[in-house]
């Protein structure tokens, strides 16, 4: 039986059953399969994907709403991935070109890899920043704690509070993400001044590492605090992705042991600019949600 043509394969919504499938097409890309972070995507957004005619998933890619729910505010766009035996066929071209058509008026966003840019420059979406991947061991500085800011764990209590913050600064409602943090990572800690949260930051298990997301905070000082708090409660190395805009946050974290690894480019359809406070969002909860 005569193998069918990619171009006729149907696009399909994706769901937690296909975990497995989607963690190795990551691994065929050279990718770490990623498991939990596919079934924190996969539970909290949507997920769309080609099955190959030889078994497997020819290309996938996941779409996280935020705002409303019959009207998101904003879509972000994650997980782009091509199996290699289908690459340069047009896979991950048509895949793309269904999810911004599927998304209708909803402005999109998306960080993209240097291999990917042009794809979505043809679709249309612009750079609007750019966002450095720092990733080693942490090696405390001698400055000690920020003063004036402590920090703890994240309690049950702490949620409202957490959701107005996380909503203010991030510009869109993401309760279905926030609400997630406490299973999804090892750690979630609050920074506080006076009794009143003044940031936040998570860090959850990426295979041998802890990624540093999300990291909100009401200046550097305390997005400083966060971070040193978290690191000292781990022996992983630390993962995460900067606005480059916090070039004082980035100098402080290379000078403690993290390396640039990576260089992402921010791109948006519909809009012109994220929405939100960006001198408050510091780091995205991952770069393939937003």
């Amino acid at each position: 039986m005569p193998t069918p043509p990619l171009a006729t394969l149907p696009i399909r919504r994706l769901t937690f059953r296909d975990l497995s499938a989607c963690a190795d097409l990551s691994e065929d890309r050279g990718w770490p399969r990623e498991e939990h972070k596919w079934g924190l995507l996969l539970s909290a957004g949507k997920g769309y994907g080609i099955d190959g005619p030889d078994g497997g998933l020819a290309s996938a890619c996941v779409v996280t709403e935020y705002g409303g729910r019959e009207q998101p505010s904003l879509g972000a766009i994650g997980m782009v991935l091509v199996a290699e035996r289908h690459a340069r066929q047009g896979v991950g071209r048509r895949l793309m070109h269904y999810v911004v058509s599927t998304m209708d008026s909803t402005p999109l966003t998306l960080y993209a890899t240097p291999n990917g840019r042009p794809l979505y420059e043809e679709l249309g979406f612009k750079v609007t920043g750019r966002a450095e991947m720092l990733r080693g061991h942490f090696v405390p500085g001698a400055d000690g704690p920020v003063a004036g800011v402590s920090t703890r764990s994240a309690t049950a209590e702490d949620l409202p509070a957490l959701l107005r913050l996380d909503e203010e600064v991030f510009g869109a409602d993401r309760t279905h993400i926030v609400t997630r943090l406490p299973a999804f990572a090892d750690q979630l800690r609050v920074a506080e001044e006076d009794g009143r949260i003044i940031g936040y930051a998570a860090a959850w298990p990426n295979m041998n590492t802890h990624v540093v997301g999300p990291l909100i905070a009401r200046d550097t000082p305390t997005a400083t605090a966060l971070v040193a708090s978290l690191a000292a409660r781990t022996d992983r190395p630390l993962r995460t992705d900067i606005d480059v805009r916090h070039e004082e946050l980035l100098a402080w974290a290379k000078a403690r042991g993290l390396e640039s690894v990576a260089f992402n480019t921010v791109m948006t359809y519909g809009i012109t600019e994220l929405p939100g406070d960006w001198t408050r969002r510091f780091a995205p909860v991952t770069v393939a949600a937003g």
